[in-house]
Order: C-alpha cells, then sequence, then structure tokens
C-alpha cells in the first residue's frame, strides 16, 4: 500500500488509529512486562532461588525490550513498521508459551527473557515512533493516551495474572499471556505508514543537492547508470545516508539526555520488580499486594494523560523539558519515603503518587526526545534512547536483589533508587540552565557588536576586523537560536 504523502503531520484521521494501535502496543509490552513480578515469589518458591537469581528474569526481558529496540527501529525504517511489530508479536508470543514449559531459571532467562524480550523491542519503539509522525500540535496529548495502555494493562492484568497463577499455576497463566500477546499482530496491520515532506527526498535529489560536486554534476548525467563511477558514488552516498541518519549523537542536547536516562532507568525498573515481594514482606495479602500494582497502572493512566494534555498548552509548550525532570524527581523521592511505608493503607499512597509520576515522565521521553532531535530522526532516536535503558534495566533488579540478600532488607535498594532518578532529575536541571545562560551570554554580544560598530565608523582598518569577529559572533549566535527553538 502506499504511503499517503503530507507536507506536515496530519493532527488527526488515521492518526487516531495509530494512537489506538499504538495504545493496544504497550498493553501487550509493558504491562506484561510489570506483571512479570507477580511471578516472582511464584518462581523463586517453584525453583528455590535467592531473590538475586531470580530478578535476572524480569532484567533480561526489559533489557532485551530495550536493548534491541534500534533493531526495530532499523526493520520499521528500511521494511515496514507493519512488519516488524507483526514479527514482534510473534516472537513474544512464542517466548511465553515456550516459558509455561520452563524446568530451570535458565530455561526462562533464555525463552521468557530473551525471546520475549526480543519480540517486545521489535514492536515497542516503532509503534511509539509512528505516533510522532501523524502528531504535531497535539503531539504530548496523543502520547499521553499511547502510553497509557501501560497503566491501563497493568490495572487490568494485575489482579487477573494473579487469578490465573490460583487457578491454573503459574505455567497455564504463562500459556494465556502468550495467547493474548499475539494480539500484536493486529496493532501492527493498523500501522499505516505516512510520508512527510521532510522525511521524503529521494536519493537523486539528495545527492544532487548535497553530496555531489557541481563540476561534476553536468558528467554524471552523461554517463552511463552501470558505469563504475556511479556504483563507486552510490556506495559512498548510502554511508553518508546512513550516517545522517544516526548524527543526532553528537548534539550536545541529545548526550546530557542519554546520560539523565542512563539513572533514571537504573533508579525506575527495581521498583516494579520488588514492589510486591516487598508489600508481602511487611505483611500485605497477595491479593493486596496486586491491587497495590493495579492502583500503580491506573494512576499511571491519570500521569499519561494529564500531563500530555498539559504540556500541550501555550503556557507548558516551552518547559517540556523541566515539566519531565519535576515528573522524575518527584518519583525519586517517592522511593527515597517507601522504606518507612510498612502497611497496606500507608502503600496505597504511595502507588497513587508513584504511579502518577511515572505516567507523567513515560508520555514526555518521546515528547522531548522528538523536540531536540526533530520528527525526521524520531524513530531512529527513540531507538537509541530505549537502548540506553537496556543496562540499567539489566543490572538494577540483580543489584537490589543482591543488596537485599546482603542486608537483610529493602532500605538500601530502594535509597539507591530514589537517589539515581534525584540525579538524573538534577543533571538535567543543570543541564538546561547551563543552556539558557549560555544564550543569554551570546545575546549580550550580539548587543554589544551594534556598540562596537557605531565607535569604530571612522578607521577603516580598526572596522574592517572588528566586523569580522562580530559577524562570527551573529552567525554563531543564529545557529545556537534556531537549535533553541526546535527543542
Amino acid at each position: 500500500m502506499a504511503s499517503p504523502r503530507h507536507a506536515e503531520p496530519p493532527d488527526g484521521g488515521w492518526g487516531w488509529m495509530i494512537v489506538a494501535g499504538c495504545f493496544l502496543v504497550t498493553i501487550c509490552t509493558r504491562a506484561v512486562t510489570r506483571c512479570i513480578s507477580i511471578f516472582f515469589v511464584e518462581f523463586q518458591a517453584y525453583f528455590g532461588q535467592d531473590y538475586a537469581r531470580t530478578a535476572w528474569i524480569h532484567s533480561i526481558v526489559d533489557c532485551a525490550t530495550m536493548l534491541c529496540a534500534p533493531l526495530g527501529s532499523l526493520i520499521s525504517n528500511h521494511v515496514s513498521c507493519q512488519v516488524g511489530i507483526m514479527l514482534g508479536g510473534l516472537l513474544a508470543s512464542a517466548g511465553l508459551i515456550l516459558s509455561s514449559f520452563a524446568t530451570s531459571l535458565e530455561h526462562l532467562y533464555l525463552s521468557l527473557g530473551v525471546l520475549t524480550g526480543l519480540g517486545f523491542a521489535l514492536c515497542y519503539s516503532p509503534a511509539i515512533a509512528m505516533v510522532g509522525k501523524y502528531f504535531n500540535k497535539r503531539k504530548a496529548l496523543a502520547y499521553g493516551i499511547a502510553m497509557s495502555g501501560s497503566g491501563i494493562g497493568t490495572f487490568i492484568l494485575a489482579p487477573v495474572v494473579q487469578l490465573l497463577i490460583e487457578q491454573f499455576s503459574w505455567r497455564g497463566a504463562l500459556l494465556i499471556l502468550g495467547g493474548f500477546v499475539l494480539n500484536l499482530c493486529v496493532c501492527g496491520a493498523l500501522m499505516r505508514p505516512i510520508a512527510l515532506k521532510e522525511d521524503h527526498k529521494t536519493t537523486p535529489e539528495f545527492l544532487e543537492q548535497d553530496y555531489v560536486p557541481k563540476a561534476q554534476k553536468g558528467d554524471l548525467k552523461q554517463v552511463s547508470i552501470c558505469s563504475p563511477l556511479i556504483k563507486a558514488w552510490s556506495r559512498e552516498c548510502l554511508c553518508y545516508c546512513s550516517w545522517k541518519e544516526y548524527d543526532f549523537l553528537l548534539m550536545p542536547g541529545f548526550m546530557v539526555l542519554a546520560v539523565s536516562i542512563l539513572f533514571m532507568a537504573y533508579g525506575c525498573s527495581p521498583l516494579f520488580v520488588y514492589l510486591v515481594p516487598y508489600a508481602l514482606s511487611v505483611g500485605v495479602s497477595h491479593h493486596q499486594a496486586a491491587f497495590l500494582m493495579s492502583i500503580l497502572g491506573v494512576i499511571d493512566i491519570i500521569g499519561n494523560v494529564t500531563f500530555g494534555w498539559l504540556t500541550d498548552r501555550r503556557c507548558l509548550k516551552k518547559h517540556r523539558h523541566f515539566c519531565y525532570l519535576f515528573a522524575v524527581g518527584m518519583d525519586g523521592l517517592c522511593c527515597l519515603f517507601l522504606p518507612v511505608l510498612q502497611n497496606f493503607p500507608l502503600l496505597v499512597p504511595f502507588s497513587f503518587t508513584f504511579g502518577y509520576f511515572d505516567g507523567a515522565y513515560v508520555t514526555l521521553i518521546p515528547v522531548v526526545t522528538a523536540d531536540v532531535v526533530g520528527t525526521s530522526s524520531l524513530s531512529s532516536a527513540l531507538g537509541v534512547v530505549y537502548f540506553l535503558h537496556a543496562i540499567p534495566y539489566l543490572v538494577s533488579p540483580p543489584v537490589a536483589g543482591w543488596l537485599v540478600d546482603t542486608t537483610g532488607s529493602y532500605t538500601a535498594s530502594f535509597l539507591l533508587c530514589g537517589f539515581s532518578m534525584i540525579f538524573s532529575s538534577t543533571l538535567l536541571c543543570f543541564a538546561r540552565l547551563a543552556k539558557k545562560i549560555k544564550r543569554r551570554h551570546l545575546q549580550w554580544l550580539t548587543n554589544d557588536t551594534g556598540t562596537k560598530q557605531h565607535i569604530w565608523t571612522n578607521g577603516a582598518i580598526a572596522y574592517s576586523v572588528t566586523a569580522e569577529l562580530d559577524q562570527k559572533d551573529v552567525e554563531f549566535l543564529a545557529v545556537d537560536t534556531n537549535s533553541y527553538s526546535n527543542r
């Protein structure tokens, strides 16, 4: 099917079906991943292993999902978003079904961890990037609705999974989840591709404009298309185009965001693994512990939608970065207070607060990334952003489990998570403040330029030197200002 061409994102129409498809993708990927923590106690009891070894299952799922996110973006960019998501649905379903026959933790590492995580990776980042291609003015709201699938899915699936475990054991529950995840193939069918004006640039036109020396253009038109010169030229240009696809990696704004995301990902992952075991350790019943995950999920929805809507307002649209870092910092504070909350009535407000701000910053990750790199590079940039989640997601739950095994309590684990998220927020805050200070300094230099030119009007030599230096300042300021306005 031919891709419809638009000068800019349509902000509606079939875009709402894309939002619905992405909503279902987040249910089948992120919500199912969160519900794996409900199996934690069952796996630990059945295989007789400690916290650290059992936690590797959830870590590998999350790590594989994020580590292979660039692969999902690659298939989406060069084959089809629809093909990538359908293939991912088949792999994820196969992983869950094979996990129901597991005889050891190592079996679960490969089937539930690697295979299911790979399937989720092929679905997650392409679906999120597709929403960004269909929306511009209402981008944050569209992402808020699409990403709320994670919260709604957790709210519904957490008690359902607990009921399935009680009725059919953990093996039967995994088998049923395997069938449920096949719905990703339906989601993939909804992802109709779209060609935007900024994306649509044929290779010959691009090469004529940006790559081929002017002296060679006339000669190349006279050469046969099969000539060695054209073949070498095409090969070099393919390398150049591949580099252009990832040139955002050297942008200072993206580098700071990437480092911030590393610490944020380290802090957020263990809580979803250990909230249920922690609640059980302080005397909360199994059903109440699962209900805490449900509360976290449904409040996550409110955070998704409300923050998405608020940051689309004119008063907050320019401050999306600060809204994002505020949400991350608040989640960090919640983790710091968690060790003193040791009964169900106190854990309920925690689930409300943490769930709300978790939904808020998850919604803003693709929005902030789009503001930094632009829509044309969003798919590749999201692949890198979710790739950066991989190592923290792999390491943090086992480290937290090791701390629990060593200290005999969850305090050290939760404090480490909280401080990691607060550092992530603080780092991004200082980077944004430094950016504003630099911009004001450059504006001061520009204002000073007019004064110097007025003073040196009678000195021809001095005036020419000063004008040359001032012009460089003006050009540098123009580049920086345009970059800032795009973000």
